[in-house]
């Protein structure tokens, strides 16, 4: 059997929505057409490229492997494609991050390589499922938080950043030297979740909290930020999503005695492939030079 190009672009479809029924969806095809085709697939390379389960397929090795080459064959065609129709042939990099990243990490990064010969493609999605993408070669960088190693996948910390509470520097409270916890969950009080730990601070607020007033929790860091700036609230979130209004004195970090100390990591995940990768270097040297204005500006600012 002689492998068609519909069946590579299927394949890399499976792959990268995680699903046969996705796929054949996508497609105004039944789910079974799919599997038979790439049923078909498999028995002309003699390899497995799905382990199929209840909520999805996951490649195989072999596939993993194997979509390296298609995603290059496809690729070039696809930049030939556009250069006689007279589109500039440039390299794509397809990053990815969460929804409490994305103004963080996106904006510098286009800033940062503007003028550069590569052509950015920014997408949001939850930090499991990035992981999932950048293993299976759906996408070149993501941008997580806190992760555990995974085979296959280099993690590279950018930014190391204290959880604190902040308010304007109009609010009352701001001129206050020291807050407890105690008094902090009486006020007019936003928590943006950013992780797991978010969760056990709401639970410390609760015991200090009358029963009688909401905790409203918000998500992303733009939320937060507009709650304190503009409907006077204090919100407790990731200082280094706020550093421009913290350094400009625009927000102000309260200083509360017995709040844990939390911290939040910003990490890069990516293949470190033997081969070059023009796109993704590029993009792995713009986000270091970021990570280093972070660390410097969390440093010069004076939050702790």
């Amino acid at each position: 059997m002689s492998i068609q190009l519909n069946d590579l672009a299927l394949l890399l479809d499976v792959a990268e929505r995680g699903s046969f029924s996705q796929a054949a969806a996508a497609r105004g095809w039944s789910q079974p057409q799919v599997s038979q085709r790439i049923a078909q697939l498999e028995d002309a390379l003699g390899v497995s490229l799905f382990q199929r389960h209840r909520r999805g397929a996951v490649p195989t090795p072999a596939c993993t492997t194997y979509l390296e080459s298609v995603r290059r064959a496809l690729g070039e065609l696809d930049q030939g494609r556009r250069a006689i129709q007279g589109a500039p042939a440039l390299p794509e990099a397809r990053i990815g991050c969460p929804p409490s990243l994305a103004s963080l990490v996106f904006s510098p990064l286009i800033a940062a390589l503007a003028e550069s010969h590569i052509e950015l493609v920014c997408q949001v999605d939850h930090s499991p499922e990035l992981m999932e993408r950048v293993l299976s070669g759906r996408i070149k960088v993501a941008f997580v938080l806190n992760r555990p190693t995974i085979t296959g996948i280099q993690l590279e910390v950018i930014a190391d950043s204290p959880i604190v509470a902040m308010a304007s520097a109009d609010h009352p409270v701001a001129r206050q030297t020291s807050i407890t916890m105690a008094e902090l969950a009486v006020l007019r009080l936003s928590p943006q979740w950013w992780g797991a730990d978010a969760e056990a601070l709401i639970h410390l607020l609760r015991q200090h909290r009358p029963a009688h007033l909401p905790l409203h929790s918000n998500q992303p860091a733009t939320t937060a930020r507009e709650l304190a700036l503009e409907h006077g609230f204090v919100v407790i979130a990731p200082a280094i999503t706020m550093l421009g209004d913290l350094q400009a004195g625009r927000l102000v970090q309260l200083s509360v005695a017995d709040m844990p100390a939390w911290h939040w990591e910003v990490m890069m995940a990516y293949r470190a492939g033997k081969r070059p990768d023009v796109a993704r270097d590029a993009v792995l040297e713009a986000a270091r030079g970021i990570g280093e204005l972070w660390r410097k500006g969390i440093a010069g600012s004076g939050v702790r």
